[in-house]
């Protein structure tokens, strides 16, 4: 295992620090967590959630995909409709400590490395901003921003509020938030391990790859960012991870 060491920048003045959740901060996918949290309360039918399983499965062999990451975000859109928000924040309390256990040592060293430096730290994910904000509170971080869905007087109305928080469209939430707080995105800096998060880390000064896809990682090298490995699944090989994976996940699904 590689690791080329994040040095903290001098002379400049807190700033922020944007991670990306799935794969980077934490081991694996928050959506499959949420998903059987989700079915345990009727939010899902169990044919929904073997497919969220699957997804998540393929997100640990594969990374993510645009096709799927859209699909994901339309399933909770329509799950969540017509369901009061007290609901979804409360989904969190049924694995929020399991989420928090899954956060990469190494990526505590990183977290713990911005609170010194006085950065505002920042989950930013295209999960539910619910879940992400929460996770930021339980983590001691600054905050959390994800993927929005609408409310009227307190229910969700099945349809986005703001961008989507993927691809380009955390690059947006990220200069959006940068104005608000008067960040220099240019002394920023943004953690992921995914290529489809490249808007994100070109839009800030300090870009660095965290278990880097073959696509990240290439871009990684070219550009010279740092590159952080970590022993998440993620940075095992895809031969270390046996098909029967998926069925021993899917056999220990709630009936």
């Amino acid at each position: 295992m590689t690791t080329m060491t994040v040095e903290p920048t001098t002379g400049r003045s807190p700033q922020a620090a944007f991670f990306d959740l799935d794969g980077t901060l934490i081991r694996g996918s928050a959506n499959i967590p949420l998903a059987v949290a989700g079915f345990r309360q009727g939010f899902v039918s169990r044919k929904q959630l073997l497919i969220d399983v699957r997804n998540g499965v393929s997100f640990l062999l594969n990374g993510a995909t645009d096709e799927r990451s859209a699909e994901v975000r339309d399933r909770i859109l329509l799950a969540v409709k017509g369901h009061r928000v007290s609901e979804v924040v409360a989904l969190g309390d049924d694995f929020m400590d399991k989420l928090v256990a899954k956060v990469q040592p190494e990526m505590a060293d990183v977290l713990a490395m911005h609170r010194e430096m006085g950065d505002s730290r920042v989950i930013i994910s295209a999960s539910p901003t619910e879940i992400v904000s929460r996770l930021a509170d339980e983590l001691g971080l600054e905050m959390g921003r994800g993927t929005t869905a609408a409310r009227q007087d307190g229910v969700y109305t099945g349809e986005l509020d703001g961008p989507f928080c993927y691809r380009e469209g955390k690059a947006e939430i990220m200069r959006q938030m940068a104005a608000e707080h008067g960040w220099d995105l240019s002394e920023c800096y943004a953690y992921s391990d995914s290529a489809s998060d490249l808007p994100m880390m070109r839009v800030v000064g300090h870009p660095v790859a965290v278990n880097p896809e073959k696509e990240l990682r290439t871009v990684a090298q070219r550009e010279g960012w740092p590159i952080i490995e970590t022993t998440s699944w993620r940075s095992l090989r895809k031969r270390d991870m046996p098909k029967a994976l998926l069925q021993s996940l899917v056999n220990r699904l709630p009936v």
